[in-house]
């Protein structure tokens, strides 16, 4: 998937487009918080553009804010990185240096992904942003979907109580095609609990085959059979358990299951 494809998959309104050039000196000013970070930016990154801003005016969802945040707009921004620059700082120091929640599309080695983040109030700075929460980054299908996804990431598939919501539905989106990875078959969440539930149980069952692979290694290099035979067992009950947990993903459920 492309820039331009991802456009009209979310289908914007055309008075939200800003599609402007940010320097990269302005993500070193306001992102780079170590002489590592400037580094990297001026290493890794190829070209930051301002693609979208949704403010209330423009999309009809109004603003947000409590004691915690006050979302103004959201933005839409694309980050194309030089080949072999691995993404995953430069994409949280671009969340971290606006200050407004961004939906954000980085591109390395052809491969697209979308990653978004809440945004809170600085404790300790006064009119600072810092990320609340973990940020959630998701490579995109390379043929972009299918229809249902599609429909689901769009600006008109997202709740619009608020800009708060909203940026919330793209997480849940997200979310769910993170879980669509390892099933194979999209699924939006049905509510907001749903979504966190899917979410908790898509990273119980990426540690149990982390716990797989450490125990599938181990009994390789085992030399005293008994103990091979004992983490062979502890294996097999590891793999069922993950492979209840895909499968109960797979039917759209988010039963828990805790390892041994």
């Amino acid at each position: 998937m492309t820039i331009d494809e991802l456009l009209q998959v979310l289908q914007l309104p055309e008075a939200t487009r800003v599609q402007q050039r940010v320097p990269k000196k302005l993500l070193i000013e306001h992102g780079a918080a170590t002489p590592q970070d400037k580094r990297l930016i001026q290493d890794g990154v190829d070209e930051i553009t301002w693609l979208a801003s949704l403010k209330p005016h423009l999309t009809g969802v109004p603003a947000y804010e409590d004691e915690h945040r006050h979302y103004r707009e959201a933005a839409v921004l694309s980050l194309t990185l030089r080949p072999g620059t691995r993404p995953a700082r430069l994409v949280e120091l671009l969340h971290r240096a606006v200050p407004h929640p961004v939906l954000l599309a980085s591109t390395v080695d052809q491969t697209l992904s979308l990653s978004v983040a809440h945004l809170r109030k600085s404790q300790t700075e006064a009119d600072q942003t810092v990320l609340d929460g973990p940020l959630l980054s998701v490579a995109m299908p390379a043929d972009g979907g299918d229809a249902t996804f599609r429909a689901a990431l769009s600006l008109a598939g997202q709740p619009r109580a608020d800009l708060y919501v909203l940026v919330q539905g793209w997480m849940d989106t997200l979310a769910a095609l993170d879980v669509a990875q390892e099933t194979g078959t999209f699924r939006p969440s049905a509510n907001r609990e749903q979504a966190a539930a899917r979410h908790t149980a898509l990273q119980q069952l990426r540690l149990l085959r982390a716990q797989a692979a450490e125990l599938r290694a181990r009994a390789a290099k085992e030399r005293q059979l008994a103990r091979q035979v004992a983490l062979n067992e502890e294996l097999r009950a590891v793999q069922a358990q993950a492979e209840q947990l895909r499968q109960r993903l797979d039917g759209g459920e988010a039963g828990m299951v805790v390892p041994a």
